[in-house]
């Protein structure tokens, strides 16, 4: 079976062949991640030189170009739409005594003619900012690695529960920071301080934005062999605005049962505790069961949100790490000060160079206080093709419904989104 990068529920990467299971660190819980996976790439291989001299000569270049639509449709407020052209290259030197470096731009411009007129608010500006352009040097970082050991400092890209590059626009986050990893046998342990960050969630209109009031320091340890992983993360994310302390935990098995079935479940638990009356205080579990049969999978996930009082959860820098997460929706919307939960199904099936996905969630928040409740139906289409390695198209409808206000401005849209993605 071909290796192609998928928009589905099940894997980054193909449908694993008889008799192997599909290792938990290939998979993508959410349908977040799942849409995420399909503009990721696979990193090239560097070449280990030794002599100063030839760091250029086996350096790599790699990147992307990349094409995007993108429609908002709301019965209670402006449609809007935008068309975007860009992409990233990226050149990293080849490895010398350890020592490299890499640089990283990323670039996406409006294209006039088949975007919406922004003087009358018809415009999305959700893929290249409201100057209707964006160019930025993403990633510009020197690494060390020996055995084991990995150091990294500068511009660069991350995906941690709490901090990811959320790639599912014209931009993905990229941070400042500076980060060591060690990894022996199945356990790999990472550590770091974040400073800044760009990118879609970030903002456009802002290149770096400062992360907190000190940044956030976190550490993170990893256990994974082909039949589970397992995550145990702490963060201390500083400021008044999103300040907390937080605990992340998660554990996710499979199972080959015969040469065409295949189970995968996993548990999870997010605890947030408030700093600097930020806010923010969470207890938010979370389970999730899939079963593969040939080319379809079955999926359903469940987060549960405990209320705390005039508080609300933090989903962190990107798309958050929660298993019902969609395109648009994801249960920190409505955790603020009551009991919230989220049940999202879905189905995805892959055939020759083809897969399609279609998922369904459910987020219902109780009565908080002021005796408010919350209650959105999300809905995503999607479908791509993939004949290679280099070319995908793939495209997502969001339907989302606010069931408790159908006046409302919020959680009333439709977004519609092709994507033509070259990678090199």
């Amino acid at each position: 079976m071909t290796k192609i990068v998928k928009l589905s529920l099940i894997t980054a990467t193909t449908l694993v062949s008889v008799a192997n299971a599909t290792p938990p660190e290939d998979r993508n819980p959410s349908v977040r991640q799942a849409i995420q996976s399909v503009t990721q790439q696979q990193a090239k291989k560097l070449e280990v030189v030794d002599d100063f001299r030839h760091i250029f000569e086996e350096a790599k270049v790699s990147g992307n170009i990349r094409a995007m639509y993108s429609r908002y449709s709301n019965d209670n407020d402006v449609n809007t739409y935008a068309t975007a052209l860009g992409g990233q290259i990226k050149y990293e030197l080849a490895k010398y005594k350890g020592f490299n470096a890499g640089i990283t731009f990323a670039t996406t411009h409006d294209l006039g003619l088949a975007s919406g007129n922004r003087d009358e608010g018809k415009r999305n500006d959700a893929l290249s900012s409201t100057k209707g352009t964006y160019t930025e040097l993403t990633e510009a970082y020197l690494n060390y690695a020996f055995e084991g050991l990995n150091l990294r400092v500068g511009r660069q890209l991350i995906d941690t529960p709490l901090a990811d590059s959320d790639d599912i626009r014209m931009v993905l986050n990229t941070f400042e920071a500076y980060i060591a990893s060690y990894k022996i046998d199945d356990f790999a342990l990472m550590a770091g301080h974040l400073n800044q960050w760009q990118g879609t969630d970030a903002g456009l209109d802002n290149a770096w934005v400062t992360i907190g009031d000190n940044g956030v320091n976190f550490a993170g340890l990893t256990y994974s062999n082909d039949y589970v992983e397992s995550n145990a993360w702490y963060y201390n994310i500083t400021g008044a605005d999103e300040g907390n302390n937080a605990i992340y935990l998660d554990a996710v098995g499979s199972y080959t049962f015969n040469d065409d079935v295949e189970v995968h479940a996993g548990v999870q638990y997010l605890k947030e505790s408030e700093l600097d009356n930020s806010g923010v205080e969470a207890n938010i579990y979370g389970a999730m069961a899939e079963v593969i049969m040939g080319g379809l999978g079955l999926n359903i996930a469940y987060n549960k949100s405990l209320k705390e009082k005039g508080k609300t959860s933090f989903s962190g820098f990107g798309g958050g790490t929660l298993f019902t997460n969609m395109d648009t929706m994801i249960l920190n919307e409505i955790t603020e000060d009551r009991d919230a939960q989220a049940i999202v199904t879905g189905l995805v099936y892959e055939f020759n160079d083809f897969s399609i996905l279609y998922a369904y969630g459910d987020f219902k928040g109780d009565a908080n206080s002021a005796g408010d409740k919350s209650h959105i139906v999300e809905q995503n289409i999607g479908a791509e093709y993939a004949p290679n390695e280099h070319l995908i198209i793939a495209a997502i409808l969001t339907i989302d419904e606010n069931k408790e206000d159908a006046t409302s401005t919020d959680f009333n849209d439709k977004n519609f989104r092709v994507l033509v993605s070259y990678n090199f």
